[in-house]
């Protein structure tokens, strides 16, 4: 577990693939365990620790979880997110399939399907679809895949992944949107890079950027800017 900010209010932590921010079927040990059992270790709490879940990465995509540590901040949090007052920037690695705009925003209209843990994109309004719509600019290139930064506007189930494959660039790794084969540790090649916002307690500035996977890939396309 990678601790990358801490304070009396919060703890943001750089999520691996392949974790769960929380429980769920899989009986697997969450994000949010973990770090209970490192507050309770480091602060020799007796008891049950306090930890608020105020937002999640799918399990596959890694990146920067804020965690809050006490109530109050719990409960800004969530107001601040649902309002979008935090600012998250995504990287991912895409193979482009058609030639595509170094930079634009992208608007879909997502379906999501329940049964399949999947959202079908649309370029219009259909019955039960949500607007989706995200910036991206192509920020670096290699023979056969490109870096991408991308800025969510709106916040749906799979948007990403979705719009992106959807816009030919699908997210290498990500076979239920396009892939063309996985990646050897099940992970796709998605990132929370970036994450900014007023502290919901102190009132400062806070800005938090992720280390890069443990990829050579990532490493060559960031130090190949387009």
């Amino acid at each position: 577990m990678q601790i990358v900010y801490e304070d009396n209010h919060i703890i943001i932590v750089s999520k691996k693939s392949g974790e769960i921010v929380q429980g769920d079927k899989t009986g697997d040990t969450p994000l949010s365990e973990l770090v209970k059992q490192y507050l309770k270790e480091k602060y020799q709490k007796p008891g049950n620790v306090f930890l608020g879940v105020a937002h999640r990465l799918d399990r596959p995509v890694s990146g920067l979880v804020v965690f809050a540590k006490t109530s109050k901040a719990l409960t800004r949090l969530n107001k601040m997110f649902a309002e979008g007052q935090v600012h998250k920037t995504y990287w991912a690695i895409v193979a482009a399939q058609q030639e595509v705009a170094p930079s634009g925003m992208l608007t879909h209209w997502l379906v999501r399907n329940e049964q399949q843990n999947k959202s079908y994109a649309y370029d219009h309004e259909v019955p039960r679809s949500k607007k989706a719509q995200l910036r991206y600019q192509i920020i670096g290139h290699g023979d056969r895949y490109l870096l991408v930064e991308v800025e969510l506007l709106t916040g749906r189930h799979h948007q990403i992944r979705c719009q992106l494959a959807a816009n030919g660039m699908p997210i290498k790794g990500d076979l239920k949107y396009g892939a063309k084969r996985s990646n050897p540790d099940g992970s796709i090649s998605l990132l929370a890079r970036h994450i900014a916002f007023i502290h919901p307690v102190s009132g400062e500035q806070i800005r938090i950027e992720a280390p890069l996977p443990d990829d050579p890939l990532w490493e060559a396309l960031a130090k190949n800017p387009r």
